[in-house]
């Protein structure tokens, strides 16, 4: 290993760390399914109250679709509206959970993620469909997820409530997340946190392992 970090714990977000997305392509599709007039509110659809409420768990599924329904006035079925949102999900390089595998050797490994249900069914999936997995159980030691903690990045309490599940103070965890707002949330804790430009970057930080 490149380096021997001072820490217990790494804690990696799921999207574009270790799980491939582009909501542009999301995006994208959701507006072919439009006509034109509808296209200002595909582009804030992720600031939307429903969306995070949803990522926040604080509603269900099916309270979810009807709000994507109403939104943008349309009778899509419940399939439709779990493909188009789906749609931004990509691959799970092998390489990565490849990493995740020789850390474990030395360090205790979780996810934090903000997510929701239908989102992780479809991650389940791919992990199932790309690498014989059921889910991320066999993967890390311990899994973080926004819609059964209540809580969402960049919120303090999420990072606070991770350390005391993790019995652990801020400075022996480093966290990796790609959104700079997540990584500044997380520092502002104590906790060591690196900021994930690209897909090269939890490589290049553990060098060969």
């Amino acid at each position: 290993m490149k380096k021997t970090l001072d820490a217990d714990f790494l804690i990696f977000d799921l999207g574009n760390v270790i799980i491939d997305i582009d909501y542009q392509k999301s995006i994208q599709l959701i507006k072919n399914e439009l006509e034109e007039k509808y296209h200002p509110l595909v582009d804030d659809l992720y600031k939307t109250n429903f969306h995070y409420d949803y990522e926040r768990g604080l509603i269900d599924s099916m309270t979810f679709r009807d709000a994507v329904r109403d939104y943008f006035e349309q009778a899509w079925s419940d399939e439709k509206i779990d493909t188009l949102w789906n749609n931004l999900l990509g691959t799970i390089p092998s390489e990565r959970l490849e990493l995740i595998k020789k850390l474990r050797s030395n360090y205790q490994i979780g996810a934090l993620s903000n997510t929701n249900l239908i989102h992780i069914h479809e991650v389940n999936s791919i992990l199932l469909r790309d690498h014989g997995l059921k889910n991320f159980d066999p993967v890390f030691d311990w899994v973080f997820f926004s819609h059964e903690m209540g809580l969402a990045k960049p919120q303090p309490e999420i990072y606070e409530k991770m350390l005391t599940d993790l019995g652990t103070s801020a400075e022996r965890v480093v966290f990796f997340d790609d959104l700079a707002a997540n990584v500044e949330g997380a520092k502002a804790l104590g906790i060591q946190a690196v900021h994930v430009t690209g897909p090269k970057v939890i490589f290049d930080f553990f060098g060969d392992v």
